[in-house]
């Protein structure tokens, strides 16, 4: 059996009668003893999109705790009633300031290395609405365009690691980067 994710909750939502840890599935969970809640403490998810711009990809550096001034994709946590692709036009725009169109989907990437809670990430392919120059805004303290061997070495999270090996990986991306570079057709 797996160890407990003591998760934030001590008493029941519910009911306010103290939790105990109790069998559930393959792992002990913290359960309400009177009413039954069983508290999930799931991965949350989160949403962020690849943006290319003259064969370089868009990092945002961060302001805010976790990993302050190491770089990730633009992304962040869903919001209540929002869908993914909402969430990574919205994070975008609050990160860099463009404004984006979600394409397709590159991956979903297990985060459990950010000490404030297990993430989910989907990761786009976005492309830009118009040319604007980015501005760094929000919890992002400096938006940059990096090469792939320009990418620094500070990238702050595994799943944005992931995401980015998936990128420079991806026939879209190889197909883009050789014919602008003139090894297309």
């Amino acid at each position: 059996m797996t160890q407990p994710d003591p998760g934030h909750y001590r008493f029941c939502p519910l009911c306010a009668t103290e939790l105990v840890l109790r069998p559930d599935g393959d792992r002990p969970r913290l359960t309400c003893p009177r009413c039954a809640f069983i508290y999930y403490h799931n991965p949350v998810p989160a949403a962020g999109g690849v943006i290319f711009r003259e064969e370089q990809i868009c990092l945002v550096r961060r302001a805010v705790p976790p990993r302050v001034g190491d770089w990730t994709l633009p992304a962040g946590f869903l919001e209540y009633e929002e869908t993914s692709q909402e969430c990574a036009v919205r994070e975008i725009a609050e990160e860099t300031g463009l404004r984006v169109a979600v394409g397709d989907l590159l991956g979903v990437y297990m985060g459990f290395d950010d000490s404030r809670q297990h993430a989910l990430l989907i990761v786009y392919w976005v492309d830009e609405l118009g040319d604007v120059q980015p501005v760094a805004g929000d919890d992002a303290a400096e938006v940059g365009f990096f090469a792939p061997a320009e990418i620094p070495a500070n990238i702050a999270f595994r799943a944005h690691r992931e995401a980015l090996r998936d990128v420079f990986a991806h026939s879209r991306f190889r197909a883009a980067h050789s014919t602008r570079a003139g090894h297309g057709t």
